[in-house]
């Protein structure tokens, strides 16, 4: 089947497509959904399903047009529990598991923990990969002299003397392999909820790709991409959809609760010292040393210099690991 062709966009026709009321971006949402059941078949495509906002929002879009549509959840054991349960409350969603652990994935690839970008940077340069890899890392430049794009920042280059390792393979191993293994074994492609709003990268996936990547090597529709933040919350409280109650909780994001991807950036309190808040369990869990049963997480942040804890008066000493 010959893929069809993409449009190019700019910036401009982002920011104007941004703009856009929540209706006018609700029309042309729909129509990149019909557009891509339509090409590939409703047997052939499934809703990339986290239990977020994001993906409750796309479920929801597509379930109306499509009514039978199939969802797929990555259940990576990294998930809250909240996140778990509201799953659970949908029908026609297919479950996917990992073939490893999340220490099993530490012991293989390194904490997560940075940036994706960074982690793997250090993990190149602490590996020895690629001479001409290690010279654009960490000097920032090509084998001809020329500035490279990305290197390693200067910030980060004490980790290169951390105790642990670090990498950026978590996502593939947790996430990706697993709904990769689903895609081949049912030859079916994907719709998922991301939006150019949430990172520069999905800002360049946006502008090399547009909406729907027909023929791309790897299919995928992500109707949603023009949206906002803003937009997702305006329209589960217009026609009240249920979302997962995590968020009631003061989460902005509700990932792999053990990810430290951007931890730096968090406000206070950050994403570990609101966990210690909601879930002290998991929050133990999460600092308790490797060998003692745990994930080891606390060393990690103590390194790089991260607050983990809370130390108001209202605080538990069982919270402590200490």
């Amino acid at each position: 089947m010959q893929g069809q062709k993409t449009n190019k966009h700019n910036l401009g026709d982002l920011r104007q497509m941004q703009s856009l009321p929540l209706e006018a971006k609700l029309l042309m949402t729909e129509r990149r959904i019909r557009e891509w059941v339509e090409y590939w078949g409703e047997d052939h495509v499934y809703v990339s399903f986290s239990g977020g906002k994001d993906s409750t929002v796309l479920l929801h879009l597509c379930r109306k047009l499509y009514p039978e549509l199939v969802a797929v959840f990555s259940d990576t054991g990294l998930e809250f529990p909240e996140i778990r349960e509201f799953v659970k409350t949908f029908d026609n969603v297919v479950w996917v598991k990992p073939e490893l652990t999340f220490k099993e994935v530490i012991d293989k690839c390194g904490y997560p923990c940075i940036s994706k970008e960074q982690a793997e940077w250090i993990h190149r340069i602490r590996s020895g990969q690629c001479s001409n890899s290690i010279r654009k890392a960490f000097y920032g430049k090509n084998p001809d002299g020329s500035d490279t794009k990305y290197k390693l920042s200067e910030q980060w280059r004490f980790m290169l003397n951390a105790p642990f390792d670090i990498g950026s393979g978590c996502c593939m191993e947790m996430k990706k392999k697993p709904i990769a293994k689903y895609a081949k074994q049912t030859h079916r492609v994907p719709i998922v909820g991301t939006m150019a709003s949430e990172s520069k990268l999905r800002t360049q996936i946006w502008l090399q790709q547009g909406c729907n990547a027909f023929d791309n090597r790897k299919a995928v529709s992500a109707p949603m991409s023009f949206w906002t933040e803003a937009d997702v919350w305006e329209y589960l409280r217009r026609f009240n959809v249920p979302y997962c109650s995590i968020y009631d909780k003061g989460y902005v994001r509700t990932g792999c609760i053990f990810c430290m991807f951007g931890v730096q950036f968090d406000k206070e309190p950050n994403r570990f010292q609101q966990l210690q808040r909601t879930h002290p369990k998991i929050w133990r869990y999460c600092m308790k040393p490797r060998d003692k049963g745990g994930l080891g997480m606390r060393e990690v942040l103590e390194y790089m210099g991260i607050p983990y804890e809370n130390y108001l008066v209202e605080d538990s000493p069982r919270d402590r690991t200490d």
